[in-house]
């Protein structure tokens, strides 16, 4: 039954945005074949295009798209098949196996956590897992996730094609792991959401530097992680989440401007979110089992508990940054811990840390420690080594608010 007759071209974009990883989630579940689903996802929302404009929209268009979806590729493969009697029983085993789709929206399970575990499965690479559930799972482009790992698209696009191949020849299921293989496949699943979190809290590329589909798909995901594994890492990774969006509405001023947490108005913090996420840290950190993302909610909830930046406890900071490194060590904590030292130590120390990873060449092409540079050279007043920085993090960034944020740098630094 039609609810309207007026849907727009923004209506299918709406929905596309909305419901477009849901659907494929559950033809990949539904059809068993990654590209197979690509495929009748696409061809769904054509037929969609085609027909709500005239019949108008079903009252439940997650469960229309499946179907449509579905019965399109089960035409494809038809079509490929030219009938012949192998492919004609398995063609018949699809429509057998697939369920009928539901009436009612709230009984369509939704497949994308169990998606995240069949990308994850310990038999694809690691690097392959990451790239493939970025792609499926929460629609990254490969352009956006060769920025996330610092590597070039290509080498992403080889990753995803090499991850498809393996979970189809070995047969790998479309379900959550059994309560006894949540453990080995967590950290891997984990990994994932967080790269998904980072994409929506700092967009590596576009207009804005929010991304609030993806942000909150991976806080999503993260809440019925906890729930299928309450494991210390997985409530740490929910708190680290939450501290960083309690702080949303105060990134960006009211012209779209990216605001530094030392200069945000602190009254837009959501203080429900930091006391929820302050409650899950105090319950990962009793159980003395945590780990990584525990560490990192600690040093968020630290920021988050502060008044200003002055009155921001630094060396419980750096000390935290210390252990984390021993706990995972990466060039990006490590920039992250040398700020944390200017912040205690002075802008001198920070600098000596930030140019010795710069040299080590791991961080050259990476915006964010020219950028760090820049300001801390801007502080101890050598110009034209900030302005020489702040050149190059330009040089460096795609996303347009961090641009626009670095030009104004510079032209303080140039003066009028």
């Amino acid at each position: 039954m039609a609810e309207s007759v007026s849907v727009t071209r923004q209506d299918l974009e709406a929905v596309y945005r909305a419901q477009s990883r849901q659907v494929l989630a559950t033809l990949i579940r539904l059809l068993g074949d990654f590209d197979l689903a690509e495929e009748a996802l696409h061809d769904a929302f054509v037929a969609a295009s085609e027909r709500w404009p005239r019949e108008g929209a079903p009252a439940n268009t997650r469960a229309w798209l499946i179907s449509a979806g579905r019965f399109r590729a089960i035409d494809r493969l038809r079509r490929k098949a030219r009938f012949a009697a192998a492919q004609e029983q398995i063609l018949d085993a699809l429509h057998a196996a697939a369920p009928a789709i539901p009436e009612v929206d709230e009984a369509l399970p939704d497949d994308r956590l169990s998606l995240v575990f069949t990308c994850c499965h310990p038999a694809v690479p690691a690097d392959a897992q990451v790239a493939l559930t970025l792609r499926e799972v929460c629609g990254l482009t490969t352009e956006e996730i060769a920025h996330a790992f610092l590597v070039p698209p290509a080498t992403i696009a080889q990753r995803i094609v090499r991850a498809k191949q393996k979970i189809r020849d070995s047969r790998i299921p479309f379900e959550p792991p059994e309560p006894s293989e949540l453990a080995e496949r967590l950290a891997a699943v984990s990994r994932v959401i967080y790269l998904v979190f980072n994409e929506g809290y700092s967009a590596s590329s576009g207009e804005t530097i929010l991304r609030s589909d993806l942000s909150g798909e991976a806080i999503r995901l993260t809440r019925w992680l906890a729930q299928l594994a309450p494991e210390p890492e997985a409530m740490g990774l929910l708190a680290l989440m939450l501290f960083h969006e309690s702080r949303r509405a105060a990134r960006m001023s009211a012209s779209g401007e990216l605001v530094l947490i030392g200069e945000q108005d602190r009254s837009l913090w959501d203080q429900g979110l930091i006391r929820e996420a302050s409650a899950l840290l105090e319950r990962a950190l009793s159980t003395r089992r945590f780990g990584a993302y525990t560490i990192q909610a600690a040093i968020a909830g630290l920021h988050a508990q502060a008044r200003s930046e002055s009155d921001t406890d630094w060396a419980e900071i750096v000390g935290l940054y210390d252990v984390l490194l021993q706990t995972e060590a990466s060039p990006l904590i490590a920039l992250n811990r040398a700020v944390a030292v200017a912040m205690r130590d002075g802008p001198g120390a920070g600098l000596v840390l930030v140019d010795e990873l710069l040299k080590n060449g791991s961080l050259r092409d990476y915006h964010l420690a020219h950028s760090a540079r820049a300001e801390l050279c801007r502080r101890l007043g050598r110009h034209a080594d900030a302005v020489s920085a702040y050149t190059r993090a330009l040089e460096l960034a795609r996303q347009e608010p961090e641009r626009r944020f670095l030009i104004r740098r510079l032209a303080e630094m140039y003066g009028p």
